[in-house]
């Protein structure tokens, strides 16, 4: 497997799903992940902006513009279409994963053959 196909962290998973209904800053990123979890994921800045710059690097999000909000620069962030196809194969690894527990949690119950 290579390191592009590596599945994704939580934190990564979650920031890219984010970014499908468009760019946003940090703060909204935080935001999204923290309401797509129901409370249950909360993102620090510090591990927001590592996993930004490393996903920027692997090509999976891009920084766009830049704003100044109260004296600070907020910078945007997008999903590539790179972050896309990753974030798809992630949910679908995933699905596949739960279906073995499902499937057997199904079944749990029935009287061996």
């Amino acid at each position: 497997m290579t390191r592009r196909n590596l599945p994704l962290t939580e934190p990564q998973y979650f920031i890219l799903a984010a970014l499908m209904d468009g760019p946003l800053h940090g703060y909204g990123i935080i935001k999204a992940a923290e309401q797509a979890t129901h409370g249950r994921l909360r993102i620090a800045v510090g591990t927001l902006y590592g996993a930004l710059e490393r996903m920027e690097r692997a090509g999976l999000v891009a920084a766009g513009h830049e704003e100044i909000v109260d004296g600070r620069a907020r910078r945007y962030y997008r999903l590539t279409e790179e972050g896309t196809e990753a974030l798809g194969r992630e949910a679908l690894r995933m699905q596949q994963a739960a279906a073995v527990v499902i499937g057997r949690s199904r079944n749990a119950g029935a009287a061996p053959a």
